[in-house]
């Protein structure tokens, strides 16, 4: 019984029992002071008419001062208990009579699905990846109003709290291939252990916060636990000190010396404001540009007559010294010399992450967050100018914004633009569909912790794709696809069908990188594959059939 059924249930037993016992009144006062004698019956009958005004049939008028101050006291009584009642209780009755109803079983015939408890953004993310391989799914969302929301949205759910054996056996979690909890920490311990109570052998993965609790998921039975906030604290930090120097060091290694590679423009680099096909980096580095990043716009691929800016980011292919070339092109003379302070925005896990892999790689670092902290050296607010310029910023060579508030972090984009036009901005994102608006901010290089999530989900609950790029904007898999078997590369046109590009093919053991048009896909061949998240799951639909 919710919260709604039992306020009811107490309103009309209230009501009930305050017109009975006007109703013993009116029947005593109708003959003490009226001399009339009624029947309780006929009495009850005079007070419901009282309490919704419609009537009192053959007693009125009253002769006596008491009955008609009793009359009076029945009626703001009734006005009370049921005019003033009807917002609360009759209204939402009605509301929830004519909206839309939420199932709250899964379907008898639902097996082998993924049982998602509750939906987040990196849920989404999951989601969408689950729909591209064909994996059915369903959401359990305990709260009444969100889970109306996800259903009017599309999405599989039902409204059921998952902390509750029944609530998971509505769900039919026995024939389920997985479950994954995905909510704070307290809640994801309790849900894995409910689950191990329901079916102890299907595979639980849980989402941990703070990886510190981390051990405290395994005891309830996980297992999976998945962190995915120090890993992004480790890709936005390793933006930082990849670019120190020339070196690579964050490239996805696909074969033996051949390499892809995320390469942003920097502000100096005599790259910008050249196009493509001006820059001749095909030329002067031997790389393969199969895709770029526009302000947060993936373009693969990329047209010659783009121009390159201080927010490009070149997705390209190589072999580790072409890379290196593109590299110190893409870097400026004064960047690979100059070591500027680092100023990171934020000390939470993200936060804390950055700063740890900052000082191994010996990258100077300031600090700053709205809290006192030991490893905070100024305390003050990121949208603050004075803050800022406490900090530094003014001088600083790269902020890193890993604030978990996407609103406050686009508006500190700004304000540092403001103080520093020069520096470059890496942030962190909660949600995907704010990285375009922080690019237009002035961002420079934007990693989302819904991305990040859900791709590792997903590559841990998926056996038939490997996603290689966690923290990275774009998205690289190693998977099957059976419907290129007997196809050429030219003749599947990958690229134009799908926006990804096939960049390496692991056959008998080993991995080929020269990819000609004329390459023809066999049996048994396993694809590395590189684009955006909706590119790759294009493939995975187009192709893995």
């Amino acid at each position: 019984m919710d919260t709604w059924q039992r306020r009811t249930l107490v309103y009309v037993v209230g009501l009930m029992a305050v017109m009975l016992a006007y109703a013993t009144v009116y029947d005593a006062g109708m003959s003490v002071f009226e001399g009339s004698p009624i029947t309780f019956l006929h009495a009850l009958q005079v007070v419901v008419e009282t309490f919704t005004t419609t009537g009192f049939g053959s007693d009125a008028p009253w002769t006596s001062a008491e009955m008609n101050v009793l009359v009076i006291v029945m009626d703001l009584t009734g006005v009370v208990l049921i005019f003033l009642a009807l917002p609360v209780l009759v209204f939402p009755l009605f509301e929830e009579a004519i909206s839309t109803t939420v199932p709250t079983t899964a379907d008898d015939g639902l097996t082998d699905h993924v049982v998602i408890c509750t939906l987040t953004p990196r849920g989404e993310t999951l989601v969408d990846e689950l729909d591209s391989w064909g994996v059915d799914h369903l959401i359990l969302e305990p709260d009444r109003g969100r889970a109306k929301d996800r259903y009017e949205e599309g999405y599989d759910v039902i409204h059921a709290d998952p902390q509750s054996v029944d609530g998971l056996e509505a769900a039919r979690l026995s024939a389920a291939r997985c479950l994954v909890a995905d909510d704070s920490d307290p809640v994801n311990t309790s849900i894995v252990l409910t689950a191990k109570e329901v079916a102890e052998s299907v595979r639980t993965v849980s989402v941990v916060d703070d990886p510190e609790r981390e051990q405290y998921h395994r005891l309830a039975g996980a297992d999976a636990v998945l962190s995915p906030r120090a890993l992004l604290g480790e890709g936005l930090a390793s933006k930082v000190t990849t670019g120190i120097s020339a070196e690579l060091g964050d490239a996805i290694e696909i074969g033996e010396d051949f390499e892809v590679a995320e390469l942003p423009i920097h502000r100096e680099s005599e790259l910008v404001g050249r196009t493509i096909a001006e820059s001749g980096v095909r030329e002067r580095a031997g790389v393969n540009i199969i895709g770029a990043w526009f302000r947060g716009e993936f373009e693969s691929p990329p047209s010659p007559d783009a121009v390159l800016d201080n927010g490009t980011v070149l997705l390209v292919t190589g072999r580790e010294a072409q890379l290196e070339r593109l590299k110190e092109l893409a870097l400026s003379d004064v960047r690979q010399f100059r070591r500027g302070q680092t100023l990171v925005v934020g000390h939470g896990e993200v936060g804390t992450t950055i700063v740890n892999a900052l000082s191994t790689a010996g990258v100077q670092n300031v600090v700053m967050d709205v809290a006192e902290d030991p490893g905070v050296d100024v305390v003050g607010d990121a949208t603050d100018p004075d803050a800022l310029s406490r900090a530094g910023v003014e001088d600083a060579r790269t902020v890193i914004l890993a604030i978990p508030d996407d609103t406050l972090t686009e508006f500190a984009i700004l304000v540092i633009r403001d103080l520093n036009p020069s520096v470059e901005i890496v942030a962190r994102a909660e949600e995907t569909e704010n990285v375009q608006k922080m690019y237009r901010a002035g961002a420079d290089y934007v990693l989302s912790l819904a991305t990040v999530s859900g791709r590792m989900l997903a590559s841990t609950i998926l056996e038939d794709e490997e996603v290689i790029s966690l923290d990275k904007q774009v998205d690289v898999i190693r998977t099957h696809a059976p419907g290129l078997v007997g196809q050429t590369l030219g003749e599947a046109d990958v690229r134009a069908r799908t926006g990804c590009t096939v960049v390496g093919v692991e056959r008998d053991g080993e991995v080929v990188t020269d990819l000609g048009p004329e390459f023809r896909v066999r049996e048994g061949d396993e694809l590395i594959v590189a684009g955006t998240d909706e590119g790759t799951n294009r493939f995975t639909a187009t192709m893995g059939g």
